[in-house]
């Protein structure tokens, strides 16, 4: 593969070549971006029901809000983490953050809810914002520090999203839904400038042209699925839309591969799934997206539903969120811890214990959920569990992929997560809805249904965590200079 002649030798990372970086800057713009999108991404679902009030359409239309974000997000995601190993990471990072931040600025000033999609839409083309950041951290930083940074960026996407979830009861209950956008702007905002005049552009790159045809088949067939799972509830699972658009988006991704294995500059190099991994990454992407919204629409519904239920906990918005607040510490917690353990022993062993970790914290409310303190507990698992294995994912990938393909590798592990936070959302809420009483209360059943399909989406987790390849066995695959040139660009 060619390179720009800005790269002496590919792979090699600016810090080998002597630029000196300021880390802890670059570190603290790449998180406050990160954190601004992840943030997004989850702080309207609580306040849906309002939004639509307020602008006086129902829930289901407002669901849109959060359906058009993760659609954008999906699609696009794989096609600026792309650009970004074309034509540079940091002026694509800077692209994807001013668009961010005009979207997230229409959102705060939409008057309708026409306005409010096409600003969420906006906001979702910032979904490389983490694959661009992973591609810099590793082009940057020294060897040392790029385990535990990557950790740390990997966890605050998961940080970001129970913040979101978290903060938005006491914002819409003393504000107004409004300001759900008006907060993380701020954040954008010194992000974008940070990246602008903080940062240099790294020398590493991988020429080629967009794939656009490639682009068109993995848009459709994104659109198709995800639309379909968002809207099979109210469609009906088995009605001809729903059917037409699941086996149209099987098509349009068959089609994908065919065209991906063809052309000379795919967009995503499908053969990477050859390598275990990388498609094991992928797999446990999925599995922990389905997880982590679970527990977003479990928990919250389940704490909010009235006392005289016997089961619900007559919690209002606020108070609801703040039972995931040690969720979201421990995400704090152990994303660092990960990035430390990857660099001791790999990236296999901390995802294992992340996926177990998972799959416990459900195993306890499927049992019994009548009580704070299990809630609570198994908030901690979560935490602890999320955040271990989103850092481990994307220093598997690292280890697994050269450091021309980092970016389109880490990209498809995002939408492999965003699609699993689309299945997860979907499934769970449906199933609330197909164990409700005739007056809409769903029932404890539902709940407990609810965490047992999660505990099984853990295992699948685990079962994909344990195939994944160890630190020794990543390393026999790799010649001497292959090995010499990917610890260099670590």
């Amino acid at each position: 593969m060619s390179h720009t002649i800005e790269e002496p030798i590919a792979g090699l990372a600016p810090h080998a070549t002597g630029r000196k970086v300021n880390t802890t800057a670059l570190v603290l713009y790449l998180s406050l971006g990160g954190l601004s999108f992840a943030v997004l991404q989850s702080l309207v679902a609580p306040a849906l029901s309002t939004i639509g009030h307020d602008l006086g359409v129902s829930t289901s239309d407002a669901s849109w809000v959060l359906t058009a974000y993760l659609l954008s997000a999906a699609v696009l995601t794989p096609v600026v983490s792309r650009l970004g190993d074309m034509i540079g990471k940091r002026r694509t990072l800077i692209a994807v953050l001013a668009v961010l931040l005009v979207g997230t600025l229409v959102a705060a000033l939409a008057p309708t809810l026409g306005v409010l999609i096409v600003a969420r839409t906006l906001q979702g083309a910032a979904g490389a914002v983490l694959p661009l950041s992973i591609g810099i951290v590793r082009d940057e930083l020294p060897p040392e520090k790029v385990g535990v940074t990557i950790g740390l960026l990997s966890a605050i996407f998961g940080v970001g999203a129970g913040v979101g979830i978290v903060a938005a009861g006491p914002i819409v209950d003393h504000l107004s839904w409004h300001w759900l956008f008006w907060f993380p702007l701020v954040l954008v905002a010194i992000a974008l400038l940070g990246i602008i005049f903080g940062t240099k552009e790294s020398p590493v790159r991988t020429p080629g042209r967009l794939d656009l045809a490639g682009t068109a088949a993995l848009a459709i067939s994104l659109v198709a699925i995800l639309l379909a799972i968002g809207k099979g509830q109210e469609w009906g699972w088995g009605s001809g839309r729903t059917l037409g658009l699941l086996a149209l988006g099987v098509i349009a991704m068959v089609a994908f591969i065919l065209i991906e294995l063809r052309v000379t500059d795919p967009l995503v190099d499908v053969r990477l799934m050859k390598i275990r991994g990388v498609w094991t990454a992928n797999v446990v992407a999925v599995a922990f997206g389905f997880a982590m919204f679970g527990t977003f629409v479990l928990v919250p519904t389940l704490l909010q539903l009235p006392a005289m239920t016997g089961y619900g906990f007559g919690k209002s918005v606020s108070q609801a969120g703040l039972f995931l607040l040690p969720t979201v510490v421990m995400m704090v917690v152990f994303g660092p811890v990960a990035g430390i353990l990857v660099r001791k022993v790999g990236a296999k062993p901390p995802m294992v214990v992340g996926a177990v970790l998972v799959t416990a914290a459900f195993i306890l409310p499927a049992m019994s959920h009548g009580q704070d303190w299990q809630l609570v507990v198994s908030g901690l698992l979560t935490g602890a569990g999320v955040g271990l294995a989103f850092a481990s994912m994307s220093n598997a990938l690292i280890e697994a992929v050269p450091a021309e393909q980092t970016g389109e590798a880490i990209g498809v592990n995002t939408v492999a997560r965003t699609i699993g936070s689309s299945i997860g959302t979907a499934v769970i809420a449906a199933l609330i809805t197909s164990h409700s009483t005739p007056e809409g209360m769903p029932t404890d059943a539902a709940f407990t249904i609810g965490f047992v399909v999660c505990i099984g989406v853990g295992v699948i987790a685990i079962i994909a965590a344990l195939a994944a390849p160890s630190k020794r066995q990543v390393q026999e695959l790799l010649s001497p200079d292959d090995e010499r040139q990917l610890e260099m660009a670590r």
